[in-house]
């Protein structure tokens, strides 16, 4: 379960942030989660919940949002999102090319928005 170390990692952003800011009170964190970072939701939000009970961030929401996965063929330029049963050979819905295509979305991993007071 990586999602307890990203949610330590989140958490010491999102203080330093408030910090900066003189922000008080954690309300949400909204955070983008690409189709291919091999993050499980459910296990964030979990992560979230056990790292903030009983701390000045208690309360707080966390909202993983999934970013689907985005290909460019090597061989046409087509852009595409392979369906979650294509996910390792990906053919490519003009020319067919199955491998080698530049992953355009889907790896990210960031803090999209902090709301607090």
């Amino acid at each position: 379960m990586h999602e307890l170390s990203l949610v330590e990692g989140i958490l010491a952003i999102v203080r330093e942030e408030m910090a900066k800011h003189g922000l008080k009170r954690l309300i949400r964190v909204r955070v983008k989660h690409g189709e291919l970072s091999a993050v499980v939701p459910e296990a964030l939000e979990t992560a979230f919940e056990v790292l903030t009970v009983g701390t000045d961030l208690a309360g707080a929401c966390l909202e993983p949002e999934m970013v689907p996965l985005r290909v460019r063929c090597r061989q046409c330029g087509e852009e595409f999102s392979p369906s979650e049963n294509e996910r390792f050979l990906m053919p490519c819905p003009a020319c067919g090319t199955e491998l080698g295509h530049h992953v355009l979305s889907g790896r990210e991993l960031y803090i999209d928005h902090i709301e607090a007071e």
